[in-house]
C-alpha cells in the first residue's frame, strides 16, 4: 500500500517524475540511439481550495473516509501526463491525479494530508470499488454500458478518442486516413490496435506489450506512429516535444469517468456538482495546463455531465 505525499514533497511531483518514465521504457528495452526524455519544466501545480464546511451523510463511502480521515482514490500508476508513480520517489503525478485531487477538496478532504492513492490495474477496478479498497477511481475509465452494470460512475470529466502520435518531422501522416502503408504501433490485444486492423485494414499495424516501447521504435524510426487515446499520447509528446507530436481528429470515443460503488448515488451527484464547479473556477483547465497541457495542444471544452448516470 502506498501512502499519498507528504505536503513538503508534493511541489517537486512533476518536477521529479517528469521523464522518469519514457528514460527507464528506452533503457530497458535496449535499443540504441533513443534520445533521452525532454520536456517543458512544468509550471506550479494548481492549489484546490478545501470546503471545509461540506458533509454527505446520506453518502456511506464518504462517512467512512470522514470517521477514518483520509480518502483512499484508486489512480494509475504507469500512464504518463495522466496518472503516473515516480518509482523513485512513491509520487504520484498526472491529470487525473489532479481531477482526483481537487475532487478530494470539493469533498471536504485536504489533498495535502487526507488522500491515500491506491494503484489499482485496470482489470481490478470493478472489484476494488465493490469490495470497498478505494473510495472512489480516477484513471482513464471510460464510461461503458458493461462497467454501469458493476459500479457507479460522475462525469464525464474528459472524452478522449483514440489519435496518432508522431515524430515532430512528420509531414504525410496527419490522421488515420494516411495510414496505408505505416507501420501503427499499438499494445497487444488493445482497442486501439484492434480499431487500426479493422477499420483501417492498410496499414501495417505493429504490436508490443507495452505502449512505451511503441514510442522507444518510434523515436527511432522503426515504426511510423503510435496509436491510442489521446490523453497517453499527449502525455509522452509532453516529455519530448522537441521529438513528438499528436496529429489529427480523434477517430473514438472515449467518456471518461470517476468510478464510485454502484449503491452510492449520493457520492456520484456530489462529485458531479464538484467537477462543473472546478470547471468553471477554471481548476480544470489549470489541471489541465499543467500535465497534458505541456504537449502544446490546448485544452478541449469540458464535456457535459451526464446526469443521467445517477438518476
Amino acid at each position: 500500500m502506498r501512502h499519498h505525499t507528504p505536503a513538503r514533497l508534493r511541489g517537486a511531483r512533476v518536477r521529479i517524475a517528469g521523464a522518469v518514465l519514457l528514460v527507464l521504457a528506452v533503457a530497458g528495452c535496449g535499443a540504441d540511439g533513443s534520445p533521452p526524455a525532454r520536456g517543458p519544466q512544468p509550471g506550479k501545480l494548481p492549489h484546490y481550495a478545501v470546503d471545509k464546511g461540506f458533509s454527505l451523510p446520506s453518502s456511506p463511502t464518504w462517512k467512512s473516509a470522514k470517521q477514518r480521515g483520509r480518502l483512499t482514490i484508486g489512480v494509475k500508476e504507469d500512464q504518463p501526463g495522466m496518472g503516473e508513480m515516480n518509482p523513485a520517489t512513491g509520487v504520484y503525478s498526472g491529470f487525473d491525479v489532479e481531477i482526483a485531487e481537487m475532487l478530494a477538496a470539493s469533498l471536504g478532504f485536504d489533498p495535502k494530508r487526507d488522500i491515500q492513492f491506491k494503484a489499482i490495474a485496470s482489470a481490478n477496478r470493478e472489484t476494488a470499488l465493490q469490495n470497498g479498497q478505494i473510495d472512489y477511481y480516477v484513471g482513464t475509465y471510460t464510461i461503458n454500458p458493461g462497467r454501469k452494470k458493476l459500479v457507479g460512475f460522475a462525469g464525464p470529466y474528459y472524452i478522449a478518442g483514440q489519435k496518432l502520435l508522431v515524430r515532430a518531422d512528420e509531414k504525410q501522416l496527419r490522421g488515420p486516413q494516411d495510414t496505408a502503408g505505416k507501420k501503427i504501433c499499438s499494445a497487444v490485444g488493445s482497442t486501439p490496435l484492434q480499431r487500426i486492423q479493422h477499420d483501417y485494414p492498410r496499414a501495417v499495424a505493429v504490436a508490443y506489450d507495452s505502449y512505451a516501447i511503441c514510442v522507444d521504435n518510434l523515436l527511432n524510426n522503426q515504426v511510423d506512429a503510435v496509436t491510442t487515446d489521446d490523453t497517453i499520447l499527449l502525455g509522452y509528446a509532453a516529455k519530448d516535444p522537441e521529438h513528438l507530436k499528436v496529429v489529427g481528429k480523434a477517430f473514438s470515443e472515449e467518456p471518461y469517468g470517476i468510478g464510485v460503488p454502484r449503491p452510492d448515488r449520493a457520492l456520484a451527484r456530489a462529485l458531479d456538482k464538484a467537477i462543473t464547479a472546478r470547471e468553471h473556477d477554471g481548476d480544470w483547465k489549470r489541471a489541465y495546463d499543467a500535465t497534458l497541457g505541456l504537449s502544446g495542444v490546448p485544452a478541449p471544452r469540458p464535456p457535459r455531465i451526464d446526469h443521467a448516470l445517477t438518476s
